[in-house]
């Protein structure tokens, strides 16, 4: 997921994406430590959503402060 795709939804659209997100790096994480996990890069991809999901939201806040 881009920034550019992130950037423009409400904070409600965020949180729900980052609770999906967030259960799909759960379900990697068990993926992984059963050995099944098929494809490694995508749990460096979640990883990566999650921080800028929680970027944005961050500068929602802050934008909203002022």
């Amino acid at each position: 997921m881009k920034m550019s795709e992130i950037i423009g939804k409400s904070a409600a659209q965020l949180a729900d994406l980052l609770l999906n997100l967030r259960k799909e790096q759960m379900n990697l994480r068990f993926q992984k430590a059963a050995g099944q996990l098929a494809n490694p890069n995508r749990w460096r991809d979640v990883r990566k959503a999650v921080a800028r999901l929680k970027t944005a939201q961050t500068q929602l806040v802050k934008k909203e402060v002022k």
